[in-house]
């Protein structure tokens, strides 16, 4: 029993999407102002609704902010107890010669004294000491004992440079042999470290204290008028109308935007809900479809409302024409235009200058349904490609000298954007075959590439049974014609009837087409074997595609060419051998199932009325006519098309289709007259 259809799951998906995009979409709301500096104002007189501050540039304040990170001064500190502790220690290593008349008493006294002037300066670890003249950092705030100095970075020593100061500065009645046995390095330490805590809170206090305004705005006071230049202050005065608007909004407002906002997204993406249900049923009803049109949609929204909500990257750089470029890949033009008006509808929202937005967005939308119109070839993608920048370009460049009159004023940064744009549509032909691995689906250029008869399959069948191969492609012309005439896919027909008998390779010789000097197998067999083996093409068919990864929409016409119909060569044979036998009519049925869409429909009758017409002794109109009518007629009163969406109609349409082309393919060609003997010399 066929299943009713329900709208329910599409619905569910549809609210899904207006909910995740709503979600993600700014919240402030959208400015009711666009502008960019160095370009006329294009509203009216605009003053102020209320006194506002006027925020500086961002690049202003990372300036001053620089300034400030380039001019702080470290914090360090002082551990006096250290150069207590040393001298202490250097005193109890030589107490005979403290305040003695010793001729060591004059060392002992020197070492003491540079000491109390190298700690007093400072001894910092070496690295540290490095680091402040790579940083070229001129001087440091010192802290001993809660008190805070400016200090020279270049007064600072280290161990070894403070080593080598007592060294130099060695008074000439002194010898240096006699100095370097006091051991000198015993007594030098570190007593100054930086303090990174402190140094960072310090330099934030300072950031903090940069002013983000340079003055007010007063209510009612002029901002700018129709036709006037956006200057640098005039720029940085909306900017700050826009942020103060945005803070000002009450939580009351924000929540009254967001409903907004998702009831205008809703009903953008319930009217491609009404488009789907009224013109593609096959779309709505078909969970895998609709979650696929939807997915295109929220994924270039979401980008969108990432790039303006962040100020990443600016919004003509993301590739939207890649939505119909897929979109038309695996459905009709229709569908694809319609589906890249609904995305481009919603980024328009929030894009800068929606208007020009949407000419240019709509421009590339119509150019790729046209320039694939039919997709026959992989390098269609690329001219495409090229067609949209070209398009993007030209139609950017009218905009532009429309608005503005001066070629001066074109921002010709643009162009570099719809550059990476063409880049990123490059991309389309990869994306195609991920969509396909994803979704299951199977594009015209997979199609065409797997009807050509030099595929691995295709060519051990022409070499393995010729007659069937010869068949086969004699059944793609039959089902293609007659697919054409009814709107059905004719790739996709061509391409299901060139695999639809690979089973036979499996026992060539039991299938007639591929008989040679008259043996037939089957007389040796009962009628149930034969009719048991004739079945099994149709199973190995299925195995042998599956093996070969070929798309489950081709194995579809191995597994429903003959539906779940009879041997009845074999069967009606049984019959009137056996009359008085009960017959199992499972040994002589097919597994099935019946087909279910046009395409599988055409294939069936095509296969049937191909390999009957082989068995006519003439070839009239009248015969041909008469077998197709039979045929056909007997597999709809046995069920085999009651799932199909077939029409009487249709299969009027195929039956007149089928009686030409087998007039065609059985034409009687003139006899050529010999020439008379008398004529030959």
């Amino acid at each position: 029993m066929k299943r009713k259809k329900t709208a329910i799951p599409a619905i569910i998906f549809l609210g899904i999407t207006a909910i995740l995009i709503a979600y993600f979409f700014p919240r402030e709301g959208k400015f009711r102002y666009q502008f960019y500096e160095g370009k006329p104002w294009r509203y009216g007189l605009l003053t102020a609704p209320g006194d506002f501050p006027v925020y500086k540039a961002d690049d202003e304040v990372k300036a001053e902010k620089d300034s400030v990170k380039q001019k702080f001064a470290p914090y360090f500190r002082m551990d006096t107890n250290v150069e207590t502790a040393q001298i202490e220690k250097l005193r109890a290593a030589y107490p005979e010669f403290i305040n003695s008349w010793s001729p060591a008493a004059p060392y002992v006294e020197y070492i003491e004294s540079q000491l109390c002037l190298l700690y007093d300066a400072g001894i910092l670890p070496a690295q540290q000491l490095e680091n402040l003249k790579k940083e070229h950092q001129t001087r440091v705030y010192v802290l001993t004992n809660s008190m805070s100095a400016l200090k020279n970075t270049a007064d600072f020593y280290s161990v070894k440079s403070a080593y080598d100061r007592i060294v130099d500065q060695l008074p000439p009645a002194l010898e240096k042999d006699m100095l370097s046995s006091y051991r000198i390095c015993d007594y030098l330490a570190e007593n100054v470290t930086g303090d990174k805590d402190l140094s960072a809170k310090m330099l934030d206090e300072q950031l903090n204290g940069i002013a983000l305004s340079t003055g007010m705005v007063q209510a009612g006071e002029r901002i700018v008028d129709r036709g006037e230049v956006v200057d640098r202050r005039t720029y940085n005065v909306l900017q700050s109308l826009k942020i103060h608007a945005s803070k000002s909004a009450s939580n009351r407002q924000n929540e009254i935007i967001w409903a907004g906002q998702f009831i205008l997204i809703f009903g953008i993406i319930f009217c491609c809900g009404l488009y789907m249900a009224s013109f593609c049923p096959e779309i709505f009803f078909n969970r895998r479809h609709v979650v696929f049109i939807l997915l295109c949609i929220l994924t270039f929204c979401l980008l969108s409302e990432t790039c303006v909500k962040y100020n990443l990257i600016n919004i003509y750089i993301l590739p939207f024409a890649i939505v119909p470029i897929v979109v038309r890949t695996f459905f009709d033009s229709h569908t694809a235009l319609f589906t890249h008006l609904i995305t481009v509808l919603l980024c328009s929202l929030l894009a800068p200058f929606s208007h020009e937005f949407l000419i240019l967005q709509i421009l590339a939308g119509v150019v790729v349904i046209f320039s694939l119109k039919e997709l026959l070839q992989r390098s269609q993608l690329i001219r495409c490609s090229i067609f949209i920048f070209v398009t993007y370009a030209l139609g950017y460049l009218s905009l532009s000298l429309y608005q503005e009159g001066d070629f001066h004023k074109i921002n010709w940064s643009m162009f570099l954007f719809f550059g990476i744009n063409f880049i990123l549509l490059m991309f389309s032909y990869a994306l195609v075959y991920i969509v396909e691995k994803l979704f299951g689906y199977v594009s015209p250029l997979t199609l065409i590439e797997l009807s050509n008869i030099n595929t691995p399959t295709l060519k051990k069948l022409s070499e393995t049974c010729p007659g069937t191969f010869q068949h086969s492609m004699q059944v793609s012309i039959l089902a293609s014609e007659a697919g054409a005439g009814i709107g059905a896919n004719t790739q996709l027909i061509r391409t299901g009837a060139l695999y639809h008998d690979i089973g036979k390779m499996a026992h060539p010789a039991f299938f007639t087409e591929n008989q040679k000097s008259g043996v037939n197998p089957h007389h040796d067999l009962t009628f149930e074997n034969s009719a048991q083996i004739i079945i099994s093409h149709v199973t190995e068919g299925i195995k042998m595609a599956e093996k070969a990864s070929l798309p489950k929409v081709i194995i579809d016409f191995i597994r429903t060419h003959h539906g779940t119909g009879k041997t009845k060569y074999f069967y009606n044979s049984f019959r009137n051998a056996f009359p008085d036998t009960p017959v199992d009519e499972k040994r002589f049925t097919y597994p099935g199932p019946n087909p279910s869409t046009k395409e599988t429909a055409v294939l069936m009758m095509a296969d049937s009325v191909e390999a009957a017409s082989r068995s006519l002794k003439e070839y009239t109109d009248e015969t041909i006519k008469t077998l197709v009518d039979k045929i056909i007629d007997s597999q709809i009163a046995d069920g085999l098309l009651t799932h199909t969406p077939l029409t009487f109609q249709n299969i009027n349409d195929i039956k007149s289709v089928f009686v030409e082309k087998l007039k065609t393919m059985y034409h009687t060609r003139i006899s050529y007259p010999e020439l008379n003997d008398s004529q030959i010399q």
